[in-house]
């Protein structure tokens, strides 16, 4: 005769409360044939202390005993190698008693499918056996509770991040987040620490010890002692919107000026939301006041609580300083470009104006982004390959005269030009005369790139020869690349591409 085999339960009993036992885990547990645990060598099992309330004397007790958890080991397969042969063995413990018809109830603290030990004995029986799953309150939750404190809200991003990350892979994904929480503590603090320094999110940042247990602890992450953090332990960024007050260090009386505030001068980059770079989307983020031209700031989502600033694109000057003043009055102000802030943009203006011994005191900073040249040079392969100018053509802030100087320059030097600001709805004859004058050094079959409006939905990138650029094919969201003499267009079986070889003729060594 047949016994049919039990079924695996993976039951998660919460972070370490016995009361945030579910009443479908605590009922599971009852009525199993079979209660498994873990714990480390030392025999003390968290999870069975946490589920003894629910434990009846018929129970049949599997103590699944790791063999290295932090200690060094010498097994020829290093830790790995000894954490799975220990998986084996212990998921074939249980298969015993299921192909013997018994029920088994695993315990999971937490939940069993989030950074659990369960979700490897899961994947070697759920094959071979009825499985069922009972979810249970994450430690995150528990963090977030004992701090009293919303995680996120509406439209904000919430990652979950192993503290076993590199600290710049860690402050990367923390400068691209609303909010986060950090696991896997203990050893890996310090470099959690340096991850939080380095995406400016240290001040943002509590640290929550054995959440819900008797033996919780709650601090700010920079008044914890390094070298007293269990592996029990979480580090909890709320979102900017969630943010305790008494993390914003600043002090205010009513009509005094605030010396803390900042002004920063980002890049969205082009036009395609991926391009923004995570650098980029946390000064954002942590903006009091967004100031820039309408357009640009049509880009940006604005956050509960953020003052949005927006103005013409012709007074670049009167944005600096009112950008200025904000800070000046403690605010933290972020001054918004497309492409890079430094290229043709408002990087220059607010240095310049904040060179006013009146700005004297109010910090500046400039966070780069992607230009437009490097975008559309992109779509057509490697045209900026070698020596490359950067012009724009636009004569409102600079005489035409030394626009047609500096084109022809370069012309005659032989180098790439990647042509900014080629036309607007009043300037309609440069681009002619752009094409005229680098003719007097260029071929006619020249390649020229004809990006407009890379990254976006109505992008389209051609290219022709210089002979043939007209002006009826060119507005104000083109960006030109003209090549040198020796740029080349090359079917690559895929489509036409352009680039410009770093070697140049009768040069001895690739430089």
């Amino acid at each position: 005769m047949t016994v049919p085999a039990g079924k695996l339960w993976g039951v998660g009993i919460g972070p370490g409360d016995p009361e945030l036992v579910t009443v479908k885990a605590a009922r599971v547990i009852a009525e199993a044939d079979v209660v498994a645990f873990h714990s480390a060598k030392h025999g003390r099992s968290i999870s069975r202390g946490v589920a003894a309330p629910y434990m009846r004397e018929h129970h049949i007790e599997e103590h699944l005993v790791y063999p290295v958890t932090t200690e060094a080991t010498e097994h020829p397969g290093g830790y790995q190698g000894a954490i799975d042969e220990f998986y084996e063995q212990a998921s074939g413990r249980l298969a015993v008693h299921l192909s013997a018809g018994r029920s088994v109830a695993l315990l999971a603290e937490g939940d069993p499918l989030f950074y659990s030990s369960y979700m490897h004995m899961h994947k070697r029986l759920v094959d071979r056996f009825e499985v069922e799953v009972v979810p249970g309150v994450t430690s995150v939750s528990a963090a977030s509770a004992a701090l009293c404190t919303p995680l996120v809200e509406r439209d904000e991003v919430f990652t979950v991040l192993p503290g076993t990350l590199p600290a710049d892979e860690l402050a990367r994904r923390l400068r691209g987040t609303d909010a986060a929480a950090i696991m896997k503590l203990g050893r890996t603090f310090p470099t959690v620490v340096r991850a939080l320094k380095d995406s400016g999110r240290l001040d943002e940042a509590r640290y929550v010890e054995r959440a819900s247990t008797p033996s919780q602890r709650v601090l700010d992450v920079s008044d914890v002692d390094a070298d007293d953090v269990p592996y029990f332990s979480i580090a909890i960024v709320p979102s900017p919107s969630n943010n305790r007050p008494s993390n914003n260090r600043r002090t205010e009386s009513a009509g005094d000026e605030r010396s803390d505030g900042e002004v920063v001068v980002v890049g969205l980059g082009p036009g395609a939301d991926r391009w923004t770079t995570d650098e980029v989307r946390a000064e954002l983020a942590a903006a009091t006041d967004l100031v820039g031209y309408v357009t640009y700031l049509d880009r940006v989502n604005i956050r509960p609580g953020q003052v949005r600033h927006a103005s013409d694109n012709k007074v670049e000057s009167e944005r600096a300083a009112f950008a200025l003043d904000l800070a000046k009055r403690g605010k933290r102000v972020v001054v918004v470009s497309s492409g890079d802030p430094g290229v043709f943009a408002m990087a220059a203006a607010v240095v310049e104006v904040a060179a006013d011994p009146v700005w004297s005191g109010v910090p500046v900073r400039v966070v780069p982004g992607m230009t437009a040249a490097n975008a559309v040079a992109s779509r057509v392969g490697a045209p900026l390959g070698h020596d490359y100018a950067v012009i724009s053509l636009s004569d409102r802030l600079k005489p035409w005269d030394i626009v047609a100087a500096r084109v022809s320059a370069v012309a005659a030097a032989d180098m790439a030009i990647a042509i900014y600001n080629p036309a607007s709805k009043s300037r309609i004859w440069q681009v002619a005369a752009l094409r005229d004058l680098v003719l007097e050094h260029r071929a006619p079959g020249t390649p020229v790139v004809i990006g407009r409006a890379v990254g976006s939905a109505e992008e389209s990138v051609r290219v022709v020869r210089l002979a043939d650029l007209e002006q009826s094919e060119i507005d104000m969201r083109c960006l030109l690349i003209i090549g040198s003499s020796q740029t080349r267009v090359v079917d690559t079986g895929s489509g036409a591409q352009v680039f410009t070889s770093r070697r140049y003729p009768a040069s001895a060594t690739d430089a």
